[in-house]
């Protein structure tokens, strides 16, 4: 199925998942047979540009109209940074979805080894340090386009000190496909 219709069809899923959460029309979707096969994805929704709700899942662990349905409610409902979404706010957000790749482990040496691995606007990132994990999507490149910034902020995400580091830091790759509205 090409990319743009792919696309669509999940962008319309997540917008009908908030619609209907408000009693509102949905949008007539074709839901083929692809959408059962297990998908990660992250929704991100935004106004005017800025973040307005993002949460998704970090590996395929259900089918990928259910991930999708059930991201799209937490980026409206229950994302812990921001106030549910309304429904008068609906009109003037925009849907992204992006849909992940596996993660490939990276193996480095020390903190900047790992920063001269990583693939700006390429790379989906997953910091893990115990119990501390974050994750940015590719698409953080555009506002952190240097990558010791970007580790510092992930590092933030994380719970951790901007400057902290240990021979324990576990780092995770991803690519996305992404749609916006």
């Amino acid at each position: 199925m090409p990319d743009d219709e792919k696309g669509r069809i999940l962008l319309a899923i997540a917008r009908n998942t908030i619609s209907q959460r408000f009693g509102l029309p949905a949008q007539p979707v074709n839901e083929p047979s692809w959408l059962n096969e297990p998908g990660a994805t992250f929704v991100t929704l935004t106004q005017q540009g800025s973040l307005r709700g993002c949460i998704g899942s970090l590996e395929a662990y259900r089918p990928l109209s259910q991930d999708v349905y059930q991201n799209a409610l937490a980026a409206a409902f229950r994302d812990p940074r921001f106030s549910p979404l309304t429904e008068d706010e609906f009109d003037g957000t925009r849907v992204e979805v992006s849909l992940l790749s596996p993660q490939q482990p990276i193996s480095f040496n020390d903190e900047t080894d790992a920063l001269g691995q990583l693939r700006l606007d390429v790379d989906g990132v997953v910091f893990e340090y115990g119990r501390y994990r974050s994750t940015f999507l590719p698409q953080v490149w555009e506002q952190l386009p240097d990558p010791r910034q970007f580790m510092v902020h992930l590092k933030r995400k994380a719970g951790l000190p901007e400057n902290f580091w240990s021979p324990e830091v576990k780092l995770y790759r991803y690519t996305v496909e992404k749609w916006k509205e």
